[in-house]
């Protein structure tokens, strides 16, 4: 069966059906076809089930509590404290963006929302300041991806779902990558501009407005800081966290920013319903295509066959980073984690590969997929923004994705920074 739904996905994809009902019709393929009297009824069993789970409930409530806050005047505030704290620095209009990416992590949750929010607004300034367009895409376009590593993340909530894993510990872990990489990227625009000239502002720092504009944003900063301390300190679970960071956030926008009308309300209930309704039919169908999977004994066997075949656990980490960062390529994020993640956690247990770690190595392999031809979704976003064509983008691509790399091959073979 495994075999007969490969086949029908790929077909389905390259018809370019959406993965979601891709995945379901795939699967109900799979059985009709060389299902061997199974009933048809499972694939809508197996889709139901997927969704009776508590823990998911986290999903919805923090994307409602990112939509609130970025709905209002937060957003603009997160960055003009990151462009005046970071203006006199060479290159520092660049910057601005990989540390409003920082930010908005701790807030959104999303690589395509904040490639959205942040390009929309600060790639037609940085183009102002002289910077060329493809650059200031490619800038936008890796710098989302660090939004995903910064908690609350929803690719680490769905690996949390496939795997097992603590979401707490997978949020602790994401911290460090994602400020690596944040750094790495600083210093890729630091290098950029000092290698081509760009000048940075003469404009004195106005420091009353950066501290008036720190003690706004504080609050909101905030929130991922308490979200790990609840916890980590065993305060809630990770579901009731996500209902008290709504809680906060409405309360922020109420009593605090004073921002909150109805009609934004329910623009942010909106938002995050649609948002909610793609990646849970897209959760429904790879509860299908798993099922049929493991009813094959498909992630048991191939976990047998990398072990007799690689007989070296760095290689074989080495290939799965391969392996990730081909099918991040063309298929998008949340159906990749979903997808790969039952097949490649029995793997990884096999050879002594902790699932936190898997879980960041996949999340930041998947995210560079995010930017890499020829479908990256922050990567059409951005040179969109940026009104230029994919190559003069792609061009700048390179020294951001080797950051991306080192970073990457760090996790990979460095426990310690991701297993406390």
């Amino acid at each position: 069966m495994s075999f007969t739904m490969v086949i029908a996905f790929t077909v389905l994809m390259i018809l370019a059906i959406p993965v979601g009902h891709g995945l379901v019709i795939a699967g109900a393929v799979a059985v009709m076809w060389d299902g061997n009297g199974l009933p048809l009824m499972l694939i809508a069993q197996q889709m139901f089930d997927q969704t009776q789970s508590f823990p998911m409930l986290a999903l919805p409530f923090f994307t409602l509590a990112g939509a609130l806050m970025m709905g209002g005047k937060l957003g603009q505030q997160l960055l003009d404290f990151a462009t005046e704290g970071m203006k006199r620095w060479r290159g520092g209009e660049l910057s601005t963006t990989v540390v409003a990416s920082v930010a908005f992590g701790g807030v959104s949750g999303s690589a395509v929302a904040n490639a959205s929010a942040l390009g929309g607004v600060l790639i037609p300034w940085q183009k102002k300041r002289g910077y060329p367009a493809g650059l200031t895409a490619a800038n936008n376009a890796t710098s989302a991806v660090i939004d995903i590593l910064i908690p609350p993340s929803i690719p680490m909530i769905l690996y949390a779902l496939v795997s097992g894993v603590s979401v707490a510990d997978l949020f602790i872990a994401g911290i460090l990558p994602g400020l690596m990489m944040a750094l790495g990227f600083i210093g890729v625009c630091w290098w950029i501009s000092k290698r081509r000239g760009y000048q940075p502002s003469t404009e004195p720092v106005d420091r009353k407005a950066l501290l008036r504009l720190a003690i706004k944003s504080t609050p909101a900063l905030a929130l991922p800081v308490l979200i790990l301390v609840g916890l980590r300190a065993g305060f809630a679970t990770p579901t009731e966290m996500a209902v008290l960071s709504v809680v906060y956030s409405l309360l922020l926008s109420i009593f605090f920013y004073k921002d909150l009308s109805w009609q934004r309300f329910c623009q942010s209930m909106v938002e995050a319903g649609i948002a909610t309704g793609v990646v849970m039919l897209v959760i429904m169908g790879s509860a299908v295509v798993g099922w049929l999977l493991t009813f094959d004994q498909v992630p048991a066997r191939f976990a047998e066959w990398v072990k007799t075949t690689i007989d070296n656990k760095l290689l074989i980490i080495l290939a799965l980073n391969i392996l990730m960062l081909i099918v991040g390529m063309p298929l998008d994020l949340p159906p990749a984690i979903l997808l790969l993640g039952p097949i490649f956690v029995p793997l990884g247990a096999a050879i002594g590969l902790d699932p936190v770690q898997l879980g960041l190595i996949m999340i930041i392999n998947l995210g560079i997929g995010l930017y890499t031809p020829p479908i990256g979704t922050t990567l059409f976003i951005s040179a969109s923004i940026a009104k230029c064509s994919m190559s003069e983008t792609t061009k700048e691509l390179w020294p951001f994705f080797a950051v991306a790399m080192i970073v990457l091959l760090l996790i990979s073979y460095v426990p310690a920074l991701t297993v406390y």
